[in-house]
């Protein structure tokens, strides 16, 4: 018999990049009185590793629980970054509902529309949350229309055209039903969850069945699974059945050893947990998400769809350059593997592939984003290798024809830049679907582009706006190959001989381009200390001191002035290097380096091509 289990609501957060949901769940969880009024809680508690709270990024969905009104609402925060949207997908397997986030400024943006399209997919309820209705160009009324234009434009149902709109600051903790009037605190929210969003219900009396959504990973106990207990009920040192909806032949036996439910920000044990508890359970090695736990007698895998194919793929190389080992703690082709496999632990959306020669594995992942991140956690280990220019990953039809991934690229920029994007974009074999302006100077620009004409393209949009652009991207299927694309039309400066660069030798190169080093830096023959304005590349003597004579002083040395270098970061180095060149990645430094360090060699190889 199918029950209702009225004192809990599950609930997703979901909502564009920096629409406010890590702060709106700060603000619940402060005012359910997670925290003590006098306890001191850093900003964004949910962003728990060091690279979600210095990049303002969520990367990893996170659970927790708040108490109101004798109701247990359990809340996942989502990421909002396309690159991530593999975790948005399985975690909405978990919950009864969502609460849509959308900014009172920007309104719906690209990511607003794919994760709210997963949702409808997935027939949950919607609670809208217009957020920062505090900013002063706030524009709430007009926002929610545009929200109720993007479900007519996703077939919503009528019922879920008549969702409740909620007006929200979470910076200051208000909220109230009415755009025109300002909230005390979050109890208009709190109430509009426990009333439109329904309970979890399930047959407390039939066998286990609990689908993993989500799976944890610790260095002490290992793997956990979290998912949601949709039938039946779950204990300690219960014995189930492992299952899953895409591999029929899967049937193991397992014990569950540890069942932990969510409270705040902890996990606490529990000996049993019922239909709609959200759970975690430790014990299971060889647990995946998708799989379904079950009652041994009567073992039926709950459907989930598959998690989307990755696009983009770099090759991950042990790091052989002349400086290789000086800095790094982990170096060995055999450490570079142990990690990249560990990481599959946590990240489903990323595969790793072995390839013919021991150093090198191909890693692939869903973006750039996807990929840096990775590169910059591992770095932060004390991990030390060189990665190559990324590269998407083709797929062919029935007929034989090359296909490649396609993105939706949504571009806002002041009016008067638009003309130079339009040229650089249509280079990249981007095509212009849509063009209007808004109020306010702004233009927005809608292309259809291969993923490849993005890759490297970051930082040249930046330059070309003036830092005043926004480009959001959505992966959109795969379609026919577009053409060649040439990636730089500019060549490097490459280092003639090993040393260290001195004042003189720089002097001497930079007016042949723009450099990356300063004095004093560490170089080998090969390695790309610059950027020049020709096609081709140039090899510079940048160790090359000044000979001394009795009338020649090193004094006048001091009087040559250099350029200050530009300074690469870790994405805009993954965007400069071409197919030729690898990036060096040590914990202190970043190099940009020649597969082919001998100059003959390189020459050969280019020769031969």
């Amino acid at each position: 018999m199918v029950e209702k289990r009225e004192n809990i609501r599950n609930v997703a957060i979901i909502a564009h990049v920096d629409h406010g949901k890590t702060t709106l769940v700060d603000v619940l969880l402060r005012q359910s009185g997670v925290f003590r009024d006098n306890q001191e809680v850093q900003e964004r508690v949910m962003d728990s590793n060091d690279i979600e709270r210095e990049r303002g990024i969520t990367i990893l969905s996170k659970n927790t629980a708040v108490t109101y009104k004798g109701t247990k609402i359990n809340i996942v925060d989502t990421p909002g970054h396309a690159d991530f949207g593999g975790e948005v997908e399985r975690v909405l397997k978990m919950v009864n509902g969502v609460i849509l986030v959308v900014d009172a400024f920007e309104g719906p943006m690209p990511q607003t529309k794919f994760v709210l399209r997963k949702a409808l997919e997935l027939k949950l309820p919607v609670v809208v949350c217009v957020n920062k209705i505090d900013r002063p160009e706030a524009r709430p009324k007009e926002v929610t229309d545009e929200v109720l234009e993007l479900l007519m434009d996703l077939d919503a149902s009528d019922e879920l055209l008549d969702c409740p709109f909620v007006f929200a600051s979470a910076k200051t903790g208000t909220a109230s039903l009415d755009p025109d009037k300002e909230g005390t605190d979050m109890a208009p929210l709190f109430d509009t969850i426990l009333d439109y969003i329904p309970a979890p219900t399930g047959d407390p009396e039939a066998g286990t069945q609990l689908l993993i959504s989500t799976i944890d990973y610790n260095e002490y106990v290992g793997r956990i699974g979290v998912g949601k207990v949709d039938n039946g009920s779950v204990s300690v040192n219960q014995e189930v059945v492992i299952v899953n909806h895409h591999e029929p032949d899967k049937l193991k036996k397992v014990k569950i050893s540890k069942l932990y439910e969510y409270d705040g920000l902890n996990k606490v044990e529990v000996k049993t947990a019922g239909i709609g508890s959200i759970v975690a359970i430790s014990g299971i090695a060889d647990i995946h998400i998708g799989d379904t736990l079950c009652s041994v007698d009567d073992p039926k895998p709950i459907p989930f769809q598959k998690i989307s194919e990755p696009t983009i793929a770099m090759h991950f190389v042990v790091n052989d350059s002349p400086l290789a080992g000086q800095e790094g703690k982990y170096v060995t082709s055999r450490h570079l593997r142990d990690r990249l496999f560990r990481e599959l632990n946590t990240d489903v959306s990323l595969k790793v592939e072995e390839t013919d020669s021991t150093d090198a594995f191909k890693v692939m992942g869903r973006g750039e984003l996807h990929l840096s991140v990775l590169i910059e956690k591992m770095r932060r280990e004390g991990y030390e290798f060189a990665v190559s220019k990324a590269e998407v990953l083709y797929k062919e039809d029935e007929k034989g024809h090359k296909l490649e991934p396609m993105e939706l690229a949504y571009v806002d920029v002041p009016d008067e830049y638009s003309g130079v994007i339009i040229e650089k974009l249509s280079q990249r074999k981007g095509e212009l679907k849509e063009m209007k302006q808004s109020n306010g100077g702004y233009t927005r620009l809608i292309f259809s582009i291969p993923s490849r004409g993005l890759i490297g393209y970051r930082g040249d949009f930046m330059t070309d706006t003036k830092g005043n652009g926004i480009m959001n991207t959505v992966f959109d299927g795969y379609g026919p190959y577009k053409g060649d694309i040439a990636y730089r039309s500019q060549g490097s400066l490459i280092a003639f001989e090993s040393g260290e660069s001195v004042t003189y030798g720089l002097f001497n190169a930079q007016e042949r381009g723009l450099l990356f080093i300063g004095p004093g830096e560490k170089v080998y023959a090969g390695m790309v200390i610059g950027q020049t304005g020709k096609s081709e590349d140039i090899e510079v003597n940048v160790c090359k001191r000044k000979q001394l004579t009795n009338t020649r002083s090193s004094a006048a040395d001091e009087a040559l002035r250099l350029v200050p270098p530009k300074i690469l970061s870790l994405e805009q180095a993954l965007d400069f290097i071409d197919t030729d060149e690898l990036l060096e990645v040590t914990p202190k430094s970043l190099r940009i380096r020649k597969k082919i360090l001998d100059p003959t060699l390189r020459k050969r190889a280019a020769f031969k091509k």
